[in-house]
């Protein structure tokens, strides 16, 4: 399988994986319910109608076309990317996989319902961190791997070396 189809069918599978953990939410617990799992983690249903840690969440309504269109235009940025790879960059073909499906999981919740389904709560006492989801969590371990890439290949994205 090529790296395009090996980052593209990552991508799948983490939509579907997305896809599929939030509507086991939405089913099983009703929204703004917690279900503690350990001291420090629990599963609740969230919806967030803004970007991460809520940002813009509690405008009018206008940032979901707004985050619809980043994600549109997210994702032409890696689909050329992709094009521009090499055979020997594997590790960048499955980030930008990783990009790919975590940007569209969130972006067809936004289009489907206006807000993204959020499930995975990290806590420490009184301490909480922005609850989550399969999406995020892709999207986040891409960028981290991409930034470490950047820096190990010299700073240059497969476009600038073309």
């Amino acid at each position: 399988m090529s790296l395009r189809g090996q980052a593209l069918g990552l991508a799948g599978l983490l939509l579907i994986l997305d896809q599929a953990t939030k509507a086991l939410v939405r089913e099983s617990l009703a929204l703004g319910a917690r279900l503690d799992l350990t001291p420090f983690f629990a599963l609740v249903h969230a919806e967030n109608r803004g970007a991460a840690f809520s940002f813009l969440a509690g405008a009018s309504g206008w940032q979901r076309w707004f985050f619809l269109a980043l994600a549109l235009g997210f994702t032409l940025w890696v689909l050329r990317e992709l094009r521009a790879l090499g055979a020997e960059q594997r590790a960048l073909a499955l980030t930008y996989g990783a990009l790919l499906g975590g940007a569209l999981g969130n972006a067809l919740d936004r289009a489907v319902s206006g807000a993204v389904t959020d499930f995975l709560l990290v806590h420490w006492q009184d301490h909480y961190f922005p609850a989550f989801n399969v999406a995020d969590s892709a999207l986040t371990g891409a960028v981290m791997a991409l930034l470490l890439l950047w820096w190990k290949d010299g700073h240059n994205t497969p476009a600038e070396d073309s």
